[in-house]
């Protein structure tokens, strides 16, 4: 598996969420039953900000776990922020798609995380203990 290009790929997809999240937060707010001027819209554009860092990383390092994994940790806010949306929404299947959807991109993250950290050793290398360490 090429993790690197995969890696690349997240970036790009990064950029375009985090795009479409600053450009269209009210718009987002109000697909998921929520009230499109309220906290909603901020957090959807903060989200967005996020978002096209997390790409910009990628982009400049797309082999650099790190920088996936700080996409996985914005998956997690994400989600946190659903789950929360879920008991004011208008719309609870949407906002259980848009859970259902983050959650298939928090396993890829994180499958690509592990992945460059088993290829580069950098990042988050789980592959040793404690142990195992002192004996390097």
């Amino acid at each position: 598996m090429d993790y690197k290009k995969l890696g690349l790929g997240l970036g790009v997809f990064s950029i375009a969420v985090g795009a479409l999240e600053v450009a269209a937060p009210g718009r987002i707010a109000r697909a998921l039953g929520l009230d499109e001027d309220g906290p909603a819209r901020k957090t959807i554009l903060a989200f967005g900000l996020r978002e096209l860092a997390a790409g910009a990383m990628l982009l400049r390092g797309p082999a650099v776990s790190f920088n996936v994994w700080n996409r996985v940790f914005g998956d997690t806010l994400d989600t946190g922020a659903l789950l929360l949306a879920l008991g004011s929404s208008r719309k609870t299947g949407a906002v259980a798609g848009a859970l259902a959807f983050v959650g298939g991109v928090t396993a890829l993250d994180a499958w690509t995380a592990r992945g460059l950290d088993k290829e580069t050793g950098q990042a988050f290398p789980l592959t040793y203990g404690q142990s195992d360490m002192s004996k390097r």
